[in-house]
This record gives structure tokens, C-alpha cells and sequence, in this order.
């Protein structure tokens, strides 16, 4: 009975004792994990898009395809001899093969009282379609030829070619070194952010325990909407643009 009783007791001690070391580690890791600091830092820029690229469109429709592409031909001719008029060279100007589509159009048939009966699509000809493309890389003389012609495409509608021109699209050549340049800014912001937070309270940071990076967005200068989109974005259309990155950093406090 006693040696019964001692064995209970021993048991109830190692009890004691293990629930007093998790709660202690629980205790000890609680604190751990409040004696730190986290902050981000911003890295942000801008900068001027040193690419460009421009293109448009033409068609022709005929119900004989052989009709369709000698009308392409004839319109390549128009719009190779307008930009060599705005002072561009053939290497300059790129036309995409012709790309060819059949149209149909839906023929219904009605009853005498207006009820639907059936309907079906029937062949309506070809379209004949062809792009034209100008694109410069760190060419600035080039760039600028490019800008002023985008504007002036639509006397092609007086030579008979309804041209329909896309929006310019910008970009800059060497993104990879301008992210470096962000995440690096964007950490040093991180630290002083923290220092200046801890020696305010007459403290010292330790060592940094955990890093994350931001998603890297790319938006028009002075763009509204100041928001990070998710997954990051990266605007084409803006000439002056304006690169950002956040980085977060998590410190032991000492």
C-alpha cells in the first residue's frame, strides 16, 4: 500500500515537473517572440522608359481570297511609302505575314407571325489582315521619330488604307538592375526605420530574423492610385514611370 502510494506520488512529480518545463519553454517563446521588431521599408524610383514600340493594323474583305490578299499588297505598298516619307528606312519598319479569316454572317428565318424557325450562318468572304510594327531600344533620336509619327497615321485614310494604330508602349531595357537597386534602398529604409523605432525607446535591435520582399510594381509617374496591386503590375503605357518595392525585416530586440 505504501509502496503503491510511493509510485502514485513519483508519478504526480514527473507530472508536475514535465507541465512546469512546457510551460516554461511556452512562457520563454511567448517572450521570444514579443521581444522583436518588424518593419518595412520602401525602395522607390523614377525613371524614363528608353523603349518603345508602335504598331497598327489594315485589312481588306473580298469574297475571293486571292482579291483580299492583292488588296493587302497594294495597301503594304501605301503604308511602306508613308513612313519612308516620315524619314524611316525599310529595316526600321516590320510587316507581320497576312493573316487570312473567313466571316460568316446568321441568315434567320421567320415564321408569318414573327416566330423564330431556324438559323444558320452562312460564308460571307474573307478578311485579309497584315500589322505594321516600329520599335526602338535606347534610341532616343529614334524614339522620338516614332512618337510623332503615331499621331499623323491617319492621313493613310486619304490614300485609301483605313490604318487602326495601337497605344505606343514603353518599357525600360534593364529591369533586373533597377530591382536590385529598389530591394537594396528599400532594405536600408527597413533598418533605419527600425533603429530610430528601438533607440527611441532606448533600445538596441538584434539580429535580423526574418526578411520578406514585396511584390515590385511599376505604374505611370504620379499615378493615383497608390495602392499595391497583387501579384505586382507593370504599366506600358506611361513613358515617366515610377518603380516601387517594399521589404519587410523582422529583429531581435536585445
Amino acid at each position: 500500500m505504501e509502496k503503491s502510494s510511493v509510485i502514485k506520488a513519483s508519478i504526480i512529480g514527473a507530472c508536475i515537473i514535465l507541465t512546469a518545463i512546457i510551460l516554461g519553454n511556452a512562457f520563454k517563446n511567448r517572450n521570444a517572440s514579443q521581444d522583436s521588431i518588424s518593419v518595412v521599408g520602401l525602395g522607390s524610383k523614377d525613371f524614363t522608359s528608353d523603349a518603345i514600340l508602335f504598331s497598327g493594323s489594315f485589312t481588306s474583305k473580298a469574297e475571293d481570297p486571292k482579291v483580299a490578299y492583292a488588296s493587302i499588297n497594294s495597301q503594304q505598298a501605301i503604308v511602306k511609302n508613308f513612313f519612308k516619307s516620315k524619314g524611316f528606312t525599310d529595316a526600321e519598319v516590320t510587316f507581320s505575314g497576312v493573316n487570312f479569316e473567313k466571316n460568316f454572317r446568321t441568315i434567320t428565318t421567320e415564321t408569318s407571325t414573327g416566330g423564330y424557325v431556324k438559323s444558320e450562318q452562312v460564308f460571307d468572304g474573307y478578311t485579309a489582315s497584315q500589322t505594321v510594327s516600329i520599335a526602338a531600344n535606347k534610341n532616343e533620336a529614334l524614339m522620338a521619330k516614332i512618337e510623332g509619327v503615331s499621331d499623323q497615321t491617319s492621313e493613310l485614310i486619304n490614300s485609301g488604307v483605313e490604318f487602326n494604330p495601337r497605344a505606343l508602349q514603353y518599357t525600360y531595357s534593364d529591369l533586373p538592375s533597377l530591382k536590385k537597386s529598389l530591394i537594396e534602398s528599400a532594405t536600408q529604409d527597413a533598418n533605419e526605420r527600425a533603429r530610430k523605432i528601438v533607440n527611441t525607446a532606448n533600445g538596441d535591435i538584434g539580429k535580423l530574423k526574418t526578411a520578406s520582399m514585396g511584390v515590385f510594381q511599376i505604374k505611370g509617374k504620379g499615378a493615383d492610385d497608390e495602392e499595391d496591386s497583387y501579384g505586382g503590375s507593370n504599366d506600358i503605357y506611361n513613358k515617366e514611370k515610377t518603380a516601387r518595392i517594399t521589404v519587410r525585416l523582422s529583429y531581435e530586440l536585445e
